[in-house]
Formats: C-alpha cells, sequence, structure tokens
C-alpha cells in the first residue's frame, strides 16, 4: 500500500542517518593546556541545536567515570576540566587518543568522539647513572669504540633523543647510532692515544639533546681511568729525610715515614722498601716494607751517638728501584708535662646572654726556660674565647650570644703545651650547659595536612591529628592547640569538628555528608606557654570520601510511569535482536557508581538476556509461535558498592509480526467433519457460538491493549524499535502504536515515526 511504502521509505531514511552519525568525530589539541581551555563546539559539529543540549540532558562520558572534559550546555563548548598530562594519560602509545561520548539522555542518544593528545617537549632526556666509569689501557689504539649508557625521554617522536655530544676535549668524540626500535645511543670514539703517566684520569661530560624548539638535554660524567703498562722505576718525594727524635723514645716509636711513589699501576707499581746493609748503622732501627715507616728497636743514647745516616732502598715489582737518605738527629728530652688546676666552674649559662665568665684556672710547669713556657687553648670551633688575667691565670668566657636551639651542651677541651723539645701537652674536659629562653615559636610538621573522613561517620570520629614542636624546652615547649575561625562565614566549623587542646586530634562532631559537602578548610593554631607565648597556624583540608548511600535510579523505563513500559518485538528478530536499553544512574561515586545489570524474571527465561554492563535486552533465540504473545521481564540494576544496593524495574514484551499487524492469532472458522449427517445443524450452531465468543474476547484483550498502549505519553510511552536490522536503538527514534478494533482481522491503526525537526524538513524537502 502508499501508506507501507511512506513507512519503508521513513524506515531506510533513519538508518542512513544513523550510520552517518555513528561515525566518531575526532579532535586534537597539545597536552598540558590550562583547565577550561576550549576544544570544541559539540552542538556545531553535531547539529544540534544549542537549546537541544540542556533540554535533552546531554553530558559527556568518559571511561571510569573521570572527568578530563566538561560541556557548557548553553553554548555547547567542550572545555577541558583539568590539565591533561600526554605521558600521564597514554605513556609511550602513539598516537594518544581519549575516547569519550556525548550522551543526550531524553531521549537516549550517544555520540562517540575522540580526542587526540599531541605531544609537547616538557621532559628532558635523564641518563640512568649521574656517572659512568671506562677503564682504557694505555696502549689502546686511536679509533677504538667504547660504548656508553643511553638517556631516557618520556617524550615521543621529535621530542624525544636525538643526539648525543661529548664535553671538548683532545683524545674522544662521540657518535650516535640508530636502533632498531629508532632509539638512539652513544659510542665513544679514541681519536688520540693516552698516557696514563701524563694524564691517568680523563673526566668527560655526556650530553643527550632531544629535537624540540628549543632542545631540552641531560648530561652524566664519564670518568676515564687509564690502565697502565710497566715502564717507571720507583722515585721518592724527597732524597734527603731529616729528622729528630728524643733519647727517652720508647720502643716501637716511628722515627720517621719515607715514601716513594711510581707511576705505573698494578704490580709494576707496589714498591717494597729496605735498608742498606751496615750494623753499625741500621742495628737501632727497622723499617716496614710497605708502609716505609721507620720505627725504633733498640734504646737511644744521645751522649753515644748523637747522629744517625740511613740508606734507603725501594723496589718495584718489575725490579726497578730508588734510593733516599734519612738523616736522624738524638735530642735531649723535655720529660715534665704542664698541669692545670680549675678554680671557678659555672655548669649552665643562659642563652641569647651578653659575654659571661663560664671557668676561671691556673696552669703551671716545673720544667725551666722553654721546657716550662706555657701556652692554653681551645678547640677553634667553639663560641667560647681564653683571656689571660695575671701570672699563669686564664678566664673562660662566652664569645657572642648562645643559642640552646642551636646546641644545646658545649664539651670545651682546654689544652696547656709547653714550649720544650718534644712539647708536653695536658688536656682537662669541661662541659657548659645552655639554659632556655622563649624564643621560637612552634613549628608543625607540615604546613597543610589533608584528611580523609567516609561519609555517615559517627559523631565524635577520630579523624586525624595535627602535629607541632617547639624548639624550646620545658614550659616553652609545651603546647595548646586551637581552631581558627573560618575563612567562610557560611561554613559551619563549630558544628563540623573539634580539637583536643593537648594532643592536636581532630574529631568529626557529627555526620558528614558526601553529596552536600564534599571537601572544606580550616586553620589550626599551636600555642607554647612561654612568657611571652609564641604560636604558628597550618592549614588542614578535610575530604569527605563517599560511601554506598544511593541505590540506583532507573530512568529508562521509567519504573514509576502512570502506564508499564512496553516494548514490540517482531517475532521474525534474529538472536541478539535489540529490545530495549536499560538507563540508570547513582547518586555516589567511583565504584559506587558502578553499576551492573541483570535479568531476574521473565515469562520465558530463556528467550532474553541483558548485558551485565550496558544494560541492553537482547534476545538470546529465535522466537517461535508457542512463545507468548505478551512477555513480562523484571530487571535488576546493583551497584558495586559494599554493601552494594540495587533497583528492579519491569519490562513489558509485545510479540508482533512486523509493525502492522500484532501477534494475536484470528479465530478458525469451524469445519466441517467428514461424514456428518443428522446432526450437521446442531454441529454448526455450537461451532458459529464458540466462534462468536472467541471473536468478543479477543476483541476486548485488543482493545485493553490499545488502551494501555495509547496512554502513554512523550517518551515513557514512546516504543524504541529497531529500524536498521542490526539490533541497536540510536538516534532516539520513537513509535507510537495504538490498537484498533471492529473488523475481520485486527491491525494497527497507525505507526508514526516522531523525527526531529530538522530530519523532517528535510525529507519534506526532498
Amino acid at each position: 500500500t502508499p501508506g507501507g511504502k511512506r513507512q519503508v521509505f521513513f524506515l531506510v531514511i533513519l538508518l542512513f542517518w544513523w550510520e552517518a552519525g555513528s561515525e566518531a568525530i575526532r579532535y586534537s589539541m597539545p597536552e598540558e593546556r590550562e583547565s577550561g581551555s576550549f576544544v570544541a563546539n559539540l552542538a556545531k559539529d553535531l547539529g544540534l541545536g544549542v537549546g537541544q543540549l540542556a533540554t535533552r540532558g546531554a553530558r559527556i562520558h568518559y571511561k571510569g567515570n573521570k572527568q578530563l572534559l566538561q560541556l557548557d550546555v548553553k553554548t555547547g563548548d567542550l572545555l577541558l576540566s583539568e590539565k591533561l598530562d600526554r605521558e600521564g594519560l597514554c605513556g609511550a602509545t602513539d598516537p594518544c587518543i581519549l575516547h569519550f561520548q556525548l550522551l543526550l539522555e531524553n531521549p537516549v542518544q550517544f555520540f562517540q568522539a575522540e580526542l587526540e593528545l599531541t605531544d609537547i617537549n616538557d621532559h628532558s632526556p635523564e641518563f640512568p647513572d649521574r656517572e659512568m666509569l671506562l677503564k682504557i689501557p694505555e696502549n689502546v689504539q686511536p679509533g677504538a669504540v667504547f660504548p656508553l649508557k643511553t638517556a631516557q625521554d618520556l617524550d615521543i617522536g621529535n621530542n624525544t633523543v636525538q643526539r648525543y655530544a661529548v664535553s671538548p676535549n683532545s683524545h674522544f668524540h662521540v657518535v650516535t647510532h640508530n636502533r632498531g626500535d629508532g632509539r638512539k645511543f652513544p659510542e665513544l670514539v679514541l681519536d688520540k692515544a693516552v698516557d696514563r703517566e701524563e694524564q691517568p684520569k680523563l673526566s668527560l661530560i655526556l650530553s643527550a639533546l632531544d629535537g624540540g624548539a628549543p632542545p631540552r638535554s641531560g648530561t652524566t660524567a664519564v670518568r676515564i681511568e687509564v690502565v697502565d703498562i710497566n715502564d717507571n722505576a720507583p722515585e721518592f718525594l724527597q732524597s734527603l729525610y731529616e729528622v729528630q727524635i728524643p733519647e727517652n723514645s720508647p720502643l716501637n716509636t716511628l722515627v720517621a715515614a719515607v715514601s716513594a711513589r711510581d707511576l705505573d699501576a698494578g704490580t709494576n707499581g707496589n714498591v717494597a722498601y729496605a735498608l742498606f746493609q751496615g750494623d753499625e748503622v741500621t742495628q737501632p732501627f727497622v723499617i716496614d716494607e710497605l708502609t716505609g715507616e721507620i720505627r725504633l728497636q733498640r734504646a737511644l743514647d744521645f751522649e753515644e751517638t748523637q747522629r744517625y745516616t740511613v740508606e734507603i732502598t725501594a723496589t718495584d715489582g718489575g725490579g726497578l728501584s730508588g734510593k733516599c737518605t734519612v738523616a736522624i738527629e738524638v735530642e735531649d728530652v723535655n720529660d715534665n708535662a704542664p698541669e692545670l688546676t680549675m678554680s671557678t666552674l659555672v655548669s649552665s649559662t643562659p642563652e641569647n646572654s651578653p659575654e659571661t665568665v663560664v671557668a676561671v684556672f691556673s696552669v703551671s710547669d716545673p720544667d725551666s726556660g722553654d721546657n716550662g713556657r706555657m701556652v692554653c687553648s681551645i678547640q677553634d670551633d667553639l663560641p667560647f674565647l681564653l683571656k689571660p688575667t695575671f701570672k699563669n691565670f686564664y678566664t673562660l668566657v662566652t664569645e657572642r650570644p648562645l643559642d640552646r636551639e642551636e646546641r644545646a651542651e658545649y664539651n670545651i677541651t682546654i689544652t696547656v703545651g709547653d714550649l720544650g723539645t718534644p712539647r708536653r701537652h695536658t688536656q682537662h674536659n669541661l662541659t657548659v650547659r645552655v639554659a632556655d629562653v622563649n624564643d621560637n615559636a612552634p613549628a608543625f610538621s607540615q604546613p597543610a595536612y589533608t584528611l580523609r573522613v567516609r561519609e555517615n561517620n559517627s559523631p565524635a570520629l577520630h579523624i586525624g591529628t595535627v602535629r607541632a614542636t617547639d624548639a624550646d624546652a620545658g614550659a616553652n615547649a609545651q603546647l595548646t592547640y586551637s581552631l581558627l575561625p573560618p575563612s567562610d562565614p557560611h561554613l559551619p566549623l563549630a558544628s563540623l569538628v573539634a580539637i583536643n587542646p593537648d594532643t592536636g586530634q581532630l574529631f568529626a562532631l557529627r555526620a558528614l555528608d558526601y553529596e552536600a559537602l564534599r571537601a572544606f578548610d580550616f586553620q589550626v593554631r599551636a600555642a607554647d606557654r612561654g612568657a611571652p607565648a609564641l604560636s604558628s597556624q597550618a592549614r588542614v583540608r578535610v575530604l569527605v570520601a563517599d560511601a554506598n548511600d544511593h541505590a540506583p535510579v532507573v530512568l529508562y523505563p521509567p519504573p514509576n510511569a502512570s502506564a508499564p513500559c512496553t516494548e514490540l518485538l517482531p517475532r521474525a528478530a534474529e538472536p541478539g535482536y535489540l529490545l530495549a536499553k536499560v538507563v540508570a544512574v547513582d547518586g555516589d561515586a567511583g565504584q559506587n557508581a558502578w553499576l551492573s545489570y541483570r535479568l531476574l524474571q521473565a515469562t520465558e527465561p530463556g528467550l532474553f538476556g541483558v548485558g551485565a554492563h550496558s544494560g541492553e535486552v537482547r534476545t538470546a533465540r529465535p522466537l517461535s509461535e508457542r512463545d507468548a504473545p505478551r512477555q513480562r521481564l523484571l530487571l535488576l540494576v546493583r551497584d558495586h558498592g559494599e554493601p552494594p544496593l540495587s533497583a528492579s524495574v519491569p519490562l513489558h514484551v509485545l510479540l508482533v509480526d512486523g509493525f502492522s499487524q500484532p501477534h494475536l492469532p484470528p479465530p478458525e472458522a469451524p469445519g466441517r467433519a467428514p461424514g456428518a449427517g443428522a446432526d450437521e445443524p446442531l454441529t454448526v450452531a455450537l461451532v458459529g457460538a464458540l466462534a462468536c465468543v472467541s471473536a468478543l474476547l479477543v476483541g476486548a484483550l485488543l482493545a485493553l491493549a490499545a488502551g494501555r498502549l495509547c496512554r502513554r505519553g512523550g517518551a515513557a510511552s514512546a516504543g524504541l524499535l529497531d529500524v536498521g536490522g542490526t539490533g541497536t536503538l540510536a538516534h532516539g527514534y520513537r513509535y507510537e502504536v495504538c490498537l484498533a478494533g471492529g473488523s475481520g482481522l485486527d491491525e494497527f491503526k497507525f505507526l508514526k515515526p516522531i523525527l526531529p525537526s530538522g530530519l523532517v524538513q528535510d525529507i519534506g524537502q526532498d
């Protein structure tokens, strides 16, 4: 019929429009753009009116419910919700494409889109180590190649490492090679032979440069050690050593230490020391062949021998040797040490005080001449001075005001030495403690604290602790914590949190609601008990974590509609045919808002199936004549919280033959039994009565079904039909289906697609 052809034409047009709209729209922009940057105007690119985005409940969906993009429904502009880092989102994957969808909720319609993040040169090359070590024999020939470690760059393409360079030098240059995977690695090439005796060690700086504009670089040090060959004899640092030794030196006293060096390495550079033979000379001394230390092995007598001359040889592992002379002079001894007597000692002194006397003492030495002249000293790194007062008396005073927090105690060593030969010394140790004053404010362990508390918490719950320390001591370090008035006058801080003034523990005073208040900030003060008291402040941010306290809400099929939602299903539908899509939302966040779908009940349990994550209701097998014309499904939507919450929604299905006649079999005419005789009129009458009753029953059922379908208005009464044979309910096509009785064959009164206004105008123009 002309009406049927017109409907088929409309269905074909809708099919082509869906296929065209299903192609993903791609956008591209550089990474690291600031939050709020403009990406594109989705309304313009999709051919939608700006007003449609708001009225149809448009929103952007990205995997994991991450809010990377935001849509301004007033203007249709797609904006960045946060700064996007290509390396953080995609790593080494190239190209970096973020897939997202535009969802129109009323009626349900999806648009696929992609955002490609292009790389910028925001990372510098980095070497795995700060320093590399190469050992090169000194006889290696120019042209030798030494591989080096490569640098890593998180960028891609031309922004990653492109070449290597080495600091200017006369021995090496660097060559950059390509690997099979496109990465570049360096090799060090010897240009000029190295000589260990001339330069045993070389230091170079290896640089890795990327191809950005401007380029970025990273460096590492290359330390080169030249391995030796034996071509040098040992040489003493001095040809003549002159030493003096007191006559009363004990046995094994170190007389002198000679040293010879051999420019070779390894065995060729190992030196052994020895004394020349000569009993009259060598008898009082012995030398360590490894260290070159000459020690006393026999007591000396100044009156017997005043001077010794000793010949020392140094021989390396290759047989080469060198020689030096040691002149040893025996001296008379200073056999009395100075003495120290403490007169006054102050055990502690207040900090920040001016010059203060700490100790008074005297010194003495029974020797005469230079052996009896004395000098007093203390360590150089102490804030104290020694001042002579009168003969052999000294005072120890502070050089400047002391700081107890910098150092609370000083261990002072007073050294008294005479001017004899050899000099003798006496040491006296004393301890000075610094008394505290309140000169330091409390300091928090961190300038800002972030605390997390799960919503619906119990009152008086401990949510965290702030800690401050005071470098002072005693009461000057005892702290009291308090809350400062919030900067936001509308924040009821006094009813939200409280703080323990002694411990800094924070408590939630009442149950928090994530959906009402997700975060709030306030200041905490810590004050000491000094006089005057000092204080400091820290910022505290409380983040309310979501709890699974909202059950899923089903948007489609509408669970509370005045009339039940009825979907039309052709009996010719193949397995996998998309009957409907359950759309639900959850007021929680994160895992608590992840939804899954399940079929709880069905008139025919094996006829339908539902996608666990998509909510799509599809046929599981071909329909048969035995399947009831009316099916009822009960669907369950459950979140992934702990414990999970769920909601259920019924779905009614009407099986139809095509789209022009519901599958309600007409009454069959009673057949004539073969061989009927005299009872034929009665049989005909009974069959006719049965046919009339059946017709009335079928008409009543059709009238009831038509009445329910016609009462469904708007989106709630629209059954979504698959018009393309692909089993996908897209672009929000709605059909209003009404049934009328009264004819021999009950048929649809009308089948009218509700099309977007723009498409209707286009079809009318065609």
